[in-house]
């Protein structure tokens, strides 16, 4: 189609970070009129791409077009004064600040070089009214709802700008009949022609929403579809990379009995975080969880570990009622833990492979029981060959090792405890070949020496050939638990997307 048919576009972008290629030849074409959902796993590059539409990233190579017109942005400013706005899932605004102050931050009515807070609150008040909220202008920001806060943010980008609005998970804290709301104005804003970029992990809004939908995966354009020529599984298969129609391998329950029961939540769950479920974890077995990123699982690997507290539910350990409010209540219990961002939460930087590998145990014992060094090299040294950890030396900082061995690190950290209960969150993600193959094999050894396991993983043919029942979130909620040849990809595809026959 002519280049002045979009409002924005994208052609041929490539960017590169040292030696890692985040977006490899996209093209992204976004018209007036339209809500374009942009969607992907993470490091799909949908965040890198915003970045160099807003003006925050310079593309290494590719062009920029608004109209059909090339342009160049050094800063989020420059894309401001071409009329392209963007609203955070966390909303960048003052909350300290009156109502009025935020939706005129920085463009300020003055009067003889003073502001003209008059005039402010009197086009406040017009402003908020055409988005349907009858709130103080005068009042402090923080004193209303997320969602309303939201709105403020999109009215005070709309007016900044005017042309392009990208919107970043904007739904992510929002009840059901706060999302109700925003899309009103949404479509409002569609039906004026605004252009709107609609970024989310809720397939369901998608459908809901948008007119079309551009998928990335690995940095790569995958495809540009209308809604109404797609269905749910078409979208879940194009972001997964996995065909429906195989089976694949199936998981490995027929061969082994379950063991007894370790651990048992019962409407267990989080407002905002996770719908309650109930789930029942034997030992010696791996539960798999899968689901798109967004979809509850890291939320409720994060609520079984105390990370972060359920606000209703109960659960049971070895029959017994327990109180998970903390992770040290969990690590009491024989817990462990390895997070999906190994980076942000998992290793510490600066100190040592040595300890990194004992820092959980020894918090374990207390540190009137601290171990000495001996002991902690005994212990580190065990985990490094049994890992094939590969540094030069244990006392080297964890940080300069590659991504795979820092895995092993933090899985060696918790296996040092000799753990009841281990929850893998991503394990394999962003790590070599040879380091993937080695933390599979771990997990299929552990579950053969009776620990219990639950492993998330968007790597479908992965957690399909270890595990011994899979659970499918969906929209922050337990919605499917697959056993026997129900284990294997192309069920999995459609219980994520809740496909039925005959339908989106």
């Amino acid at each position: 189609m002519p280049d002045d048919d979009y409002a924005l576009e994208a052609r041929g972008i490539i960017k590169v970070f040292g030696n890692h290629v985040a977006l490899d030849s996209v093209d992204f074409g976004l018209r007036a009129g339209e809500v374009h959902a942009l969607l992907g796993e993470n490091g799909a590059g949908k965040s890198t791409l915003i970045k160099i539409l807003t003006g925050a990233y310079q593309p290494t190579t590719g062009q920029v077009l608004v109209d059909g017109i090339p342009v160049t942005f050094d800063n989020p400013q420059d894309a401001q004064k071409y009329g392209i706005g963007t609203v955070y899932q966390e909303v960048n605004l003052l909350p300290n600040r009156s109502v009025a102050e935020n939706l005129f931050l920085g463009h300020q009515p003055t009067r003889f070089g003073l502001v003209d807070r008059r005039r402010m609150q009197r086009e406040s008040r017009v402003i908020l009214e055409r988005y349907g909220l009858d709130i103080d202008p005068a009042s402090e920001l923080g004193a209303y709802s997320v969602a309303v806060q939201q709105i403020v943010a999109i009215a005070r980008a709309v007016e900044l700008s005017g042309k392009v609005l990208i919107l970043d998970e904007p739904t992510a804290s929002l009840d059901r009949k706060e999302v109700e709301r925003l899309f009103e104005i949404i479509r409002g804003l569609r039906a004026k022609g605004l252009a709107i970029v609609f970024i989310t992990h809720f397939l369901d809004q998608v459908f809901a929403l948008a007119d079309r939908v551009t998928i990335l995966r690995n940095g790569r354009l995958i495809e540009t579809r209308a809604l109404d020529n797609v269905t749910r599984t078409d979208v879940v298969r194009l972001m997964l990379g996995k065909d429906v129609a195989f089976s694949g391998a199936t998981g490995v329950q027929d061969a082994r009995p379950l063991g007894e029961v370790l651990l048992d939540f019962k409407n267990y769950g989080r407002k905002r975080g996770v719908q309650p479920f109930n789930l029942t974890i034997h030992k010696g077995e791996v539960i798999g969880v899968a689901g798109l990123l967004g979809s509850g699982r890291t939320e409720m690997a994060r609520i079984m570990f105390g990370a972060d507290v359920a606000d209703e539910g109960e659960v049971t350990f070895a029959g017994k009622p327990i109180s998970i409010t903390s992770p040290t209540d969990a690590i009491a219990r024989g817990f462990g833990f390895c997070p999906e961002d190994r980076k942000a939460e998992g290793i510490f930087g600066d100190l040592s492979v040595r300890e990194n590998i004992i820092i959980a145990l020894q918090g374990k014992l207390g540190w009137f029981s601290a171990l000495n060094r001996d002991e902690q090299m005994e212990i580190a040294g065990k985990f490094g060959e049994a890992m094939d950890i590969r540094a030069a030396s244990l006392d080297m900082p964890i940080k300069l090792l590659s991504g795979g061995n820092q895995q092993k690190v933090i899985l060696s950290r918790w296996l040092a405890t000799d753990p009841a209960f281990l929850i893998l969150d991503e394990p394999t993600r962003g790590i070599d070949v040879g380091a993937h193959a080695e933390i599979v094999r771990t997990i299929n050894r552990l579950r053969d020496e009776g620990l219990a396991l639950v492993v998330i993983s968007s790597e479908l043919d992965e957690v399909v050939a270890y595990s011994t029942r899979i659970v499918v979130m969906r929209e922050r909620e337990l919605v499917a638990e697959l056993s026997g040849k129900d284990i294997n990809p192309g069920v999995i595809v459609q219980a994520i997307a809740n496909h039925k026959e005959g339908t989106a």
